[in-house]
């Protein structure tokens, strides 16, 4: 690296002392979880992710080695905020999967919930199923619960979490029923204002980090 200067042999392991460090605060972090999305955790995955990122680059340019490990990325890095500074208006779009774990789990709760709310018959479904089918049961409980319930009760419900994501974005103001018809059409990641993403992916690789740093 001609006219470069290198890194001295304390950066380097001064570099390793705060990848260790991070290390041991998202483990404490991990243990001391508050929910599934407790901040907490996040903000220290993101510090582990820097000092992982930061060693391996000193590592490489003095030693001409690098890490087995790799940090996976959200993709927020892709593309840059290119919207308005003081948006007239922000959306908020959601997604969150699910795989249905036990169905008969899932049609209990369904029924018991349909009981509950006093419903004669079931919200109208894309296959008018009823509760007895896992389309009519996942119609039924939507239609009862909030989707943040589910989403904190899933595991009793006889569904198991996947990827989630959630993005604000900048839009224009829109008048009532404009935009019904095709919600998600115009989601954009230019005008992308804050984005946030669960995903065991992430964990997995944590925990192969992890391993192979201690």
């Amino acid at each position: 690296m001609t006219g470069v200067a290198q890194p001295t042999p304390e950066q380097v392991r001064a570099a390793a002392d705060v990848l260790k460090s991070a290390i041991d605060d998202h483990l404490a972090a991990v243990e001391a979880r508050q929910g599934e999305s407790d901040p907490a955790v996040f903000a220290a995955y993101d510090a582990l992710a820097a000092a992982a990122e930061a060693y391996d680059e000193l590592l490489y340019d003095a030693h001409d080695e690098v890490t087995p490990f790799e940090v996976p990325s959200s993709g927020n890095e892709e593309t840059e905020y290119e919207g308005p500074t003081n948006p007239q208006a922000v959306t908020v779009l959601i997604r969150r999967d699910y795989v249905v774990k036990d169905l008969a789990t899932l049609v209990d709760h369904a029924r018991r919930a349909d009981d509950e709310a006093g419903e004669s018959e079931p919200p109208a479904s894309p296959h008018d199923a009823g509760t007895e089918t896992a389309a009519g049961a996942v119609a039924v409980l939507f239609d009862v619960y909030d989707p943040d319930e589910i989403a904190q009760r899933a595991d009793e419900l006889g569904l198991e979490p996947g990827d989630s994501t959630l993005w604000v974005s900048a839009t224009e103001p829109s008048e009532p029923g404009e935009w019904l018809d095709a919600p998600f059409d115009d989601a954009d990641p230019r005008s992308i204002i804050y984005r946030f993403e669960t995903s065991t992916a992430y964990e997995d690789d944590l925990e192969v980090l992890e391993r192979d740093l201690h």
